[in-house]
């Protein structure tokens, strides 16, 4: 079975590098004329209860039934959200978190391991199902924070939390050929899907 990993499209909070986390923040226009259709239409498409989840996924698998799954929703950052590093820069509580390695807890927000844990819980379920339905195929469609928590734990070749996060719109195709035994997802490609400077200026 194929795993798709996808993160949503642009979003003005993206654009600004503002911590969005659990606020239901849209695509921006910039961001939904940058999408395109995939080239497979999957039945369903696990999404997160945010709408910038959905809003992508109705553009790029238009045919696809959206499921949402709660526990896929991007980590709280409680009081850093709708700010960015800049406007923070002088925040005791975030240069506290930032020394940390965002490790910490964020005031009135979630900590990386309970956030972590809770994406794991949720991901694992989904693929467990789906390996016993017999499908070939799964895509989920949800953050940056939902790709980099899944394939810290479960990605290969192994890498760091941070180096996880795919570009608006992209993200990862895994094989889940040892997920059983090993619980583990190899890396097959990396996957965009956005228009190309000729079809975004025909």
């Amino acid at each position: 079975m194929l795993i798709y990993l996808l993160r949503h499209g642009l979003t003005e909070y993206n654009a600004q590098k503002r911590y969005q986390g659990q606020r239901d923040i849209p695509l921006s226009p910039e961001g939904a004329a940058q999408l395109r259709k995939a080239d497979f239409d999957p039945d369903v498409v696990y999404v997160t209860p945010l709408q910038r989840t959905s809003q992508t996924a109705k553009i790029v698998f238009p045919h696809a039934k959206l499921v949402v799954v709660d526990g896929l929703k991007e980590m709280c950052f409680g009081s850093f959200e709708g700010r960015n590093f800049i406007e923070m820069e002088h925040d005791p509580d975030y240069q506290a978190w930032v020394q940390a390695n965002c490790e910490s807890s964020c005031p009135d927000g979630e900590r990386k391991e309970d956030f972590s844990n809770r994406i794991c819980a949720a991901f694992s379920k989904l693929v467990d199902e789906a390996l016993a339905k017999g499908k070939d195929r799964l895509v989920i469609l949800a953050h940056g924070g939902t790709q980099m928590a899944a394939m810290e734990r479960y990605g290969v070749p192994h890498q760091d939390y941070y180096k996880w996060c795919g570009p608006n719109a992209g993200g990862y195709v895994l094989d889940a050929k040892d997920w059983t035994q090993k619980h583990i997802l190899t890396v097959i490609k990396t996957v965009q899907y956005t228009k190309s400077a000729a079809e975004e200026n025909p």
